[in-house]
């Protein structure tokens, strides 16, 4: 692949048995980019670059340690309220003898009665809506993790297996405001309406794909844990816009800065939001020595920031500002990744040229529309 999108990308030797050399219990935080997200890039929770959290058991653990430690992780370490948590859960799959998780349903149970928390379990919430439960089965469309996607599109060899994710509630007024695309449909934890956000994801990797096309369990069972940085913090601090968070704000202040215009300002918001996360996108690779060009990594890049520059021209910002925004991004994360601040001139150069390029093609295109 161009770029590392998941956590288990450099980790399939050691989920199919290898020894890792630091040990089978292993813990990250990883830089990741998903150029497939691009378009879903402008609602609240949606970015092509984010840090993803990850643990890790190379079979030294699995489901009854891995959901209760990540809830005991989110309520006391996070400080979320565990009246806000939801979860879902694989439904199974009879024509591929993957058998349905009962096992995670039964954990949750008692780690939310623990707390005097009903949790009922439901199915088909796409259909029926929420019906008063906590816990929700979902077919491989949905709770189901590969490389390859759902199993029918995994190739022989490929490790898989089914997943528990969990999901933070910001409240039912998202979903039945009156501007809402989703009033009319009923709501449930895997709606796109914004109320509920995925806040992580255990994965049960434990199967691989034969050349038949069935499954068969692998001798070690692993659990492969991803949470984004950047949603765990927008439900920390109870607001679902990740752009409000410390990770964006400042790169929000800038365009705000350079546009004359309020990111209060509904028309705008949806802009405001890809230039910042498309600029920072880029300025990560950048970093990791990834530049615009025509061909491989380099054409992301470029996209990346042909399409901010589009939607900064939008709303009127019709000058140079992307260095500005590489400044903002290199003093987020000074402490974190002094990289981005070790390079920025050369990345400011390297953008600086490619805006400058790109608004005179922009330019001459939008005139030749016009006429």
């Amino acid at each position: 692949t161009l770029f590392t999108s998941s956590g288990m990308q450099p980790l399939v030797p050691y989920l199919l048995g290898e020894r890792h050399p630091v040990g089978n219990r292993l813990v990250d935080s990883q830089k990741c980019f998903r150029s497939q997200d691009i378009e879903e890039v402008g609602d609240n929770r949606h970015t092509t670059f984010f840090e993803m959290l990850g643990n890790w058991s190379l079979g030294a653990y699995f489901k009854k340690e891995q959901l209760r430690w990540f809830f005991t992780f989110v309520t006391q370490e996070v400080g979320l309220d565990p009246q806000k948590i939801f979860v879902t859960v694989f439904s199974g799959n009879e024509k591929l003898g993957i058998p349905r998780d009962t096992e995670s349903v039964e954990i949750w149970q008692d780690v939310f009665s623990e707390l005097s928390i009903e949790a009922k379990v439901a199915e088909d919430a796409e259909i029926r809506g929420m019906q008063g439960a906590r816990i929700f089965y979902y077919s491989e469309k949905k709770n189901w993790w590969s490389r390859s996607g759902t199993p029918e599109k995994m190739p022989a060899g490929e490790p898989g297996g089914p997943d528990s994710e969990m999901f933070y509630d910001f409240g039912l007024g998202l979903h039945i405001h009156e501007t809402s695309a989703f009033k009319d449909q009923p709501c449930h934890v895997n709606c796109d309406c914004g109320r509920f956000m995925e806040i992580g994801n255990s994965v049960f990797m434990q199967y691989q794909k034969q050349p038949s096309g069935a499954f068969k369990e692998l001798d070690q069972r692993n659990v492969d844990f991803g949470g984004g940085l950047e949603r765990l913090l927008a439900a920390a601090h109870n607001d679902k816009d990740v752009f409000k968070t410390d990770l964006f704000w400042p790169i929000i202040l800038e365009i705000e800065k350079a546009s004359g215009r309020s990111y209060s300002e509904e028309s705008v918001q949806r802009a405001t939001r890809i230039i910042c996360d498309h600029v920072k996108a880029a300025t990560f690779l950048a970093a990791d020595g990834v530049y615009p060009s025509n061909k491989a990594q380099g054409y992301f890049s470029r996209r990346l920031l042909r399409r901010a520059i589009r939607y900064a021209d939008q709303i009127g910002i019709q000058s140079q500002f992307i260095e500005k925004v590489v400044d903002v991004v290199s003093q987020i994360y000074l402490e974190a990744y002094p990289d981005i601040s070790q390079k920025k001139k050369i990345i400011q150069e390297a953008f600086r040229q490619e805006e400058d390029k790109f608004r005179k093609s922009l330019s001459k295109g939008l005139k030749e529309i016009s006429k």
